[in-house]
Formats: structure tokens, C-alpha cells, sequence
């Protein structure tokens, strides 16, 4: 059961408090791929490069199981590249570069081959080429995510909002669901953000894991404490390709099984803090993460016995 993740494939040199690397591979579909063929493939990629793209990377994927049929390659034009600094606690970080390049000239197109595709991830770009995506599938997946940023909230809210009312899914952190509608309180914000169309809401929180709303519902994943962070970026769209790669690998779109999935994706996003870039996604096995989600499991699991 394949599985379309459209974002961008870019650049990217990263500062952080241990260390530093240049012009290193990255991108959210990049890191969507890479999480989600752990589960399914064929990871069907939609974004654009610049010929400065390197060739070995397109390689690595496509022995992944993801198709680049949807990628296209400009010819005398750059990558997408993206420079930040990241501040002692890790959470926060100054932008320094960003130059679009060819990302100035996305306009994502469904390849008629991707079309039979039942799950659909919708990375951080703006709302009115996530609506043209949506609108380009003719018929509507099984599932369908889709994250964004602050920019957007601020930029372009009516797009944006009209792009949420067609997604059975909305990713965003506690400050942009904040942002979003206006209420302090999480549990607020929710029910306004679920008003909007969503059936499902996913708030990201960082080091302190996650939450997930539907109806009346909530379910809250901790974060894996981890003795070396090396690099954040990326974490959120490996969080959502493990996310959406192991709803695509079991079939079940239900709130019970999202709760796996949301697990699923949190160890995906573990492993991908621990090098700069990719890097760490590219080594680890079935073992590996079987491993992982087992100290998700137990960092959770208690007895108490009640008096």
C-alpha cells in the first residue's frame, strides 16, 4: 500500500551546540521517506530539485522503495538551501540562510502512476500547492496529513484554513495550535482546530512527545529521554513518515491504531536526532526499531496496586 509524501528535497547546514555540518541532504520528503519505507513501500516522493542535487542520494532512495517519478529536476538551477543555528536547550534556533531556488518554482504534479495511492502526506509548503495536490487526486485517499508552520498561520490563514477542512489529518506544534486559534489552553485549541474539518490532531511538543485528539479522545506520547541529541532537524517529518508509513503498513485508520502509530512515529524521530541530517536513518534495521519501540513501551508500563 503506497504511500505519497510532497515536500521539499534540499540543503541544509546546521549549527548546533555539538557541532557543525554544510550543505547536508535534507528536505521534509526526504525524511518522510526514508521513515516510512521502514514500513511500506513504494514511497511515492513529489518535490523538485536543482541539478546540484547528488545523484548518490537519488540512488539511496530509490533502493529504499521510493519512486522519483514525482521529482523534478531543474536543469542550471539550485537546491532548496536552509541555514540555522540551533540554542543550547535545542528547541530553539535562529534561521540564518534560506534561499528557495527552484522550491520559488514548485508546482507539485501528481504522476498518473501515483494515483492509485491510499495515504497521502502533505509536508510543510504553502497552502495553495497543498490544495492543488488535493485537488489533483482523483479519487481521495484513505488518509490524508498534513503539516505546516507558523508562516503559514500568519501569511496565508485563509488558505491554510480552507487546505484543513479537506485533510482527515493536522500536524502542528503546541505554539502553532496556539497561534492557530487563539487559546492558551491545548485542549481548547483542539476543539476549535477539529472544528475547522480535521478528524484527527496531532500536536508535537518537542522533548515532551506528543498528543493526539480525536472527538472527545486524546492519547499523549512521551518522548524517548536520550542521552545525545545531535541534530533536530528533520525530527517532525520523520515523526510523520513513521506516522503515516505504519497506518499504510497495517491498513487501520482507526484512533486505537493511531495510538500505535504516533509511537511508531516518536521512535522514528529517536533515531533521527542522533546524527546530523538523515544520516541515522539510513543505518538503522527492523531490529533496531523493534528495539527502540520496546523502551516506548517500557518507559510508560506500570503496576499499581490500589488500596
Amino acid at each position: 500500500m503506497s504511500v505519497i509524501a510532497v515536500g521539499s528535497m534540499a540543503f541544509d547546514t546546521i549549527e548546533t551546540p555539538f557541532g557543525k555540518v554544510d550543505r547536508i541532504v535534507g528536505g521534509a520528503a526526504t525524511y518522510a521517506a526514508y521513515a516510512a519505507s521502514n514500513f511500506v513501500q513504494p514511497i511515492l516522493a513529489v518535490s523538485i530539485v536543482g541539478n546540484d542535487f547528488p545523484e548518490q542520494e537519488m540512488v539511496e532512495l530509490r533502493r529504499r522503495g521510493v519512486s522519483l517519478e514525482g521529482v523534478e529536476i531543474v536543469p542550471n538551477k539550485k537546491s532548496f538551501f536552509w541555514s540555522g543555528k540551533y540554542h543550547m536547550d535545542m528547541n530553539t534556533r535562529d534561521t540564518l540562510i534560506t534561499d528557495l531556488n527552484v522550491m520559488a518554482d514548485f508546482n507539485p504534479v501528481i504522476p498518473d502512476s501515483y494515483q492509485d495511492a491510499e495515504f497521502l502526506m502533505l509536508g510543510n509548503t504553502v497552502p495553495a500547492l497543498q490544495m492543488s495536490v488535493l485537488r489533483q487526486m482523483k479519487r481521495k485517499p484513505r488518509l490524508t496529513i498534513l503539516d505546516t508552520m507558523n508562516f503559514w498561520i500568519e501569511s496565508t490563514p485563509d488558505d491554510l484554513r480552507q487546505t484543513i477542512s479537506m485533510v482527515d489529518v493536522l500536524m502542528v506544534n503546541d505554539a502553532e495550535a496556539r497561534q492557530l486559534t487563539g487559546e492558551y489552553s491545548i485542549v481548547k485549541a483542539s476543539h476549535k482546530i477539529l472544528h475547522m474539518g480535521p478528524k484527527f490532531l496531532i500536536v508535537k511538543k518537542g522533548e515532551h512527545g506528543a498528543l493526539l485528539f480525536h472527538e472527545n479522545h486524546v492519547f499523549f506520547a512521551p518522548a524517548l529521554p536520550l542521552e545525545e541529541v545531535f541534530d533536530p532537524t528533520g525530527a517532525g517529518d520523520t515523526f510523520a513518515g513513521g506516522f503515516i508509513g505504519y497506518l499504510a503498513k497495517t491498513k487501520d485508520i482507526s484512533f486505537e491504531n493511531m495510538k500505535t502509530a504516533i509511537i511508531m512515529g516518536s521512535a522514528m524521530a529517536s533515531f533521527c536526532v542522533e546524527k546530523f541530517g538523515p544520516q541515522r536513518l539510513k543505518e538503522i534495521t527492523t531490529k533496531d526499531i523493534d528495539t527502540r519501540v520496546q523502551q516506548f513501551v517500557e518507559l510508560v508500563q506500570f503496576d499499581i496496586d490500589l488500596v
